[in-house]
């Protein structure tokens, strides 16, 4: 599906399009990728990785900004909405540059898309968005029910949406791998709550499953992939052995555990091999056939937690992950 098209990514210079296009490149052979974003230094230096391939172009452009989408998307066949404000504190204390961001930019994205005549397009959410107790939770949790309805302002024959759920990422930048290693040798570690467990996804996986999504998406799906789980104190345990872990609390904002699906999610929801689908309360979608296909519905009461999950991952997958990945930890 990819091959040969032209590709867009808002907020391109992030950790995700930092993956997205080497993989992208190396596995489809799109004929271009075109990385959107504001911030003219972070393409500065992401041009210098792709400075000798001509199928990378980057434009200056913000969501906020409608018509600079319009112009952006001429031309394109797909699009990758990863543009967001998403650090929490950040979005408590500017409510509403994060709504300029994550709910108005959704509703520029969707607009420019079906004007454009873009043929399909994937938004990048967080587990944040299912029963968010923060601003930036819920700001995304309407951006993916903004996409979801997208479907139905296209029509049957117009650009398709659908949403990707995933939670923490290991080793991107501002996560809590990368802060431990900073601070590793300090001998103590900060750890909110010793019962505190997170999803563990790599960038790899995320991209992934956003081609997943462009394979298989109708409209108005969201997809969660099944990820193991980890204690952060585990976590502690791997990259510093020998430090104290201080317990200093939860953060304003912050969850005990991270959740993909809500039990109120259950009924529209299905399960495959890797993954799972939510489909649409809206418009009969979560009855659809076409959008199930070879799915099994979920037990009543169904939750996907960190803290429920069958699947957790071993101290040992994670050390050698860290260093398999340690030159690139942090910096994307």
């Amino acid at each position: 599906m990819l091959s040969g098209s032209t590709i867009l990514v808002t907020g391109g210079t992030g950790s995700f399009g930092n993956t997205f296009v080497p993989m992208t490149l190396e596995r489809f052979n799109p004929k271009k990728i075109i990385i959107f974003s504001r911030d003219e230094m972070k393409q500065w230096e992401m041009a210098k990785k792709f400075a000798d391939d001509p199928r990378v172009r980057f434009f200056i452009g913000d969501v906020r900004d409608r018509e600079r989408l319009y112009r952006a998307f001429d031309g394109v066949d797909y699009v990758v909405h990863a543009a967001a404000t998403k650090i929490v504190p950040t979005a408590e204390y500017n409510p509403f540059e994060c709504i300029k961001t994550n709910v108005n930019g959704a509703m520029n994205v969707i607009d420019a898309s079906i004007d454009k005549k873009i043929k399909a397009v994937v938004a990048l959410s967080t587990d944040k968005a299912s029963s968010p107790i923060n601003l930036y939770g819920a700001s995304k949790l309407a951006s993916d029910k903004l996409f979801v309805a997208g479907n139905a302002y296209s029509g049957e024959h117009g650009t398709r949406f659908s949403v990707v759920r995933y939670g923490n990422v290991m080793g991107s930048r501002g996560s809590v791998i990368p802060f431990f290693l900073s601070i590793k040798d300090s001998g103590v570690l900060p750890v909110t709550d010793p019962r505190m467990t997170r999803f563990m996804i790599s960038l790899e996986q995320g991209v992934e499953l956003v081609w997943h999504a462009f394979e298989d998406m109708i409209g108005g799906e969201i997809y969660v992939k099944k990820i193991p789980s980890m204690k952060v104190t585990d976590i502690a345990s791997v990259v510093a052995p020998e430090a104290e872990q201080k317990i200093v609390g939860i953060r304003p904002g912050e969850k005990l555990h991270e959740q993909m699906i809500g039990v109120e999610d259950a009924p529209f929801t299905y399960e495959y091999g890797d993954y799972f689908k939510i489909l649409p309360a809206i418009n009969d979608w979560a009855t659809d056939q076409s959008r199930i296909k070879l799915g099994k519905p979920v037990p009543d009461n169904f939750q996907y937690a960190s803290d429920n999950n069958p699947e957790w991952m071993p101290q040992g997958e994670l050390a050698q992950w860290i260093s398999s990945n340690l030159e690139k930890i942090g910096s994307i």
